[in-house]
């Protein structure tokens, strides 16, 4: 049985990206009865770009709603909040002390904002460490990451590596799984899907917003008549991971025959969104009016995550020679 751990930052709402990429495919890795999962909200994580407890919290609600709305099975899942289970500080501030200087310098992380450091927080700085600790904490073994997280679980490798070679058998080395046919979703300007460009598709959105945004994907000047580029178009782009093989053939035709203008790209595509994702949407609305059910299953899949991360820090310390008698 392989143990799987898939974290997700409550820096925004999951957007269309967020789904494809993560939610879909960590749920699929659920329902095999070999598979053990946990999943956890990384709100922790989010104090790096985020100070306000509020935005935080509102956020974390949202991302669980999301998940929960697309079927996420907590029966299945061992679904929680990072800051519910307070051993992963702990072992986060044990992990800094193994952890050389060097390798968090060369972390994306931080040589993303290393031409202005009065941006970097020690919080950013040790991003990767906590990161190693919400993993290492549950003798996980395999860790789905995008292609901008490889690195970390690299260095997660290297720091778990390194406490094992002083002190033998403490963490199990896990390993990565990238998903190579979702590796990147692109947003309405072409560049990745990404709360931080701010170029994101949020299906959960209510109607008229939902298709504003849609309506706004960036395209070419081209008239309704000149023929066009489908694998060029983002509406096309985008619609190609949503629809089926012969929706997909037939907008690409289209496209490609002229006569066809983007706006009417893009009403499809809207309808497209909102007819294969009209169940999770219900669903995301009852998730999100009803905090005590959310709330209710983080707590429960909290207490879940403590039985397991409560004896490995037991075994790191006792490894570490504290709170011997």
């Amino acid at each position: 049985m392989a143990r799987i751990l898939t974290g997700t930052q409550s820096s925004g709402r999951q957007h269309l990206g967020n789904i494809l990429g993560a939610i879909q495919p960590a749920i699929e890795l659920s329902k095999d009865p070999k598979n053990e999962s946990f999943l956890f909200i990384a709100d922790l994580h989010s104090l790096t770009s985020i100070k306000d407890g509020k935005v935080i919290n509102e956020n974390t609600h949202a991302t669980a709603s999301a998940w929960l709305a697309m079927g996420l099975d907590t029966e299945k899942t061992v679904f929680y909040r990072q800051s519910d289970v307070p051993e992963v500080c702990e072992l986060a501030w044990i992990l800094n002390c193994f952890t050389p200087f060097p390798m968090l310098e060369n972390a994306h992380s931080f040589k993303d904002k290393v031409s202005n450091l009065a941006e970097v927080s020690a919080g950013l700085f040790t991003y990767p460490v906590l990161m190693a600790a919400d993993i290492l904490l549950y003798d996980a073994n395999l860790v789905p990451v995008g292609k901008d997280q490889k690195q970390h679980l690299e260095m997660t490798r290297d720091i778990a590596g390194a406490f094992n070679h002083r002190y033998p058998g403490t963490f199990i080395l896990p390993e990565s799984k990238i998903s190579e046919e979702t590796m990147t979703i692109p947003g309405i300007d072409g560049r990745k899907m990404s709360k931080s460009y701010n170029n994101y598709i949020d299906i959960f959105l209510p109607e008229k917003e939902l298709r504003k945004k849609v309506m706004s994907i960036v395209t070419d000047a081209k008239t309704v008549e000149e023929p066009k580029n489908a694998d060029s178009c983002i509406v096309y782009q985008i619609y190609s991971l949503v629809a089926g093989q012969d929706e997909d053939l037939e907008m690409r035709r289209n496209l490609e025959a002229g006569n066809y203008g983007y706006g009417t790209a893009k009403q499809v595509l809207f309808e497209k969104l909102m007819s294969a994702f009209a169940y999770e949407r219900e669903k995301f609305n009852h998730f999100y009016i009803d905090r005590s059910k959310v709330e209710n299953e983080l707590k429960k899949g909290a207490e879940k995550a403590r039985d397991v991360s409560g004896p490995v820090l037991a075994r790191v310390r006792k490894n570490l020679g504290f709170n011997l008698k």
